[in-house]
């Protein structure tokens, strides 16, 4: 699928604040880097992105994330590889994503909230809607899957 336009040339100064998020999200959440890519991972699943289904399958993979969990995302409930903190996460993310739906249950709230402190809770809702926001900058101009390297590999390519 060929990319409609480079969306990342404009609007730098919004661009920006989307990184600062992000920069954000990484040191400061308290969330760790593994679920994090989980979230990610499984919200671009849900909206079909392929730009970012590829970066944070790679992001994960470099960080140590297991193919086999990498794998088993799109049916967590059913893989017994997931801790419940991370089931947790995800039902939260699914919820999230899919406000339309209508809107987030009670029920997904109680569970996320026994293994999230409220701080928590309000940055993985943060995330949640960073990698949607992402989702759909990419699916709107078709940004071209396959191309990113993550920066672990990036230094090693000549």
């Amino acid at each position: 699928m060929k990319s409609r336009l480079p969306y990342d040339s404009y609007a730098k100064d919004a661009l920006r604040l989307m990184y600062q998020s992000e920069a954000y999200l990484k040191h400061h959440s308290g969330l760790e880097a593994s679920l994090m890519e989980l979230v990610k991972m499984r919200a671009s699943q849900m909206n079909g992105c392929a730009f970012c289904l590829d970066m944070h399958s790679k992001d994960a993979r470099a960080a140590g994330e297991t193919e086999q969990r990498l794998y088993g995302l799109n049916a967590w409930r059913e893989a017994p590889y997931y801790t419940d903190r991370e089931r947790a996460a995800l039902a939260w993310t699914e919820a999230v994503t899919n406000v339309q739906q209508g809107h987030v249950p009670d029920s997904v709230f109680e569970e996320t909230r026994k293994f999230f402190s409220e701080e928590e809770l309000v940055n993985l809702t943060y995330a949640i809607n960073q990698i949607n926001s992402w989702n759909r900058f990419a699916i709107a101009f078709r940004a071209e899957a396959g191309t990113y390297q993550p920066a672990q590999l990036q230094k090693a390519v000549p």
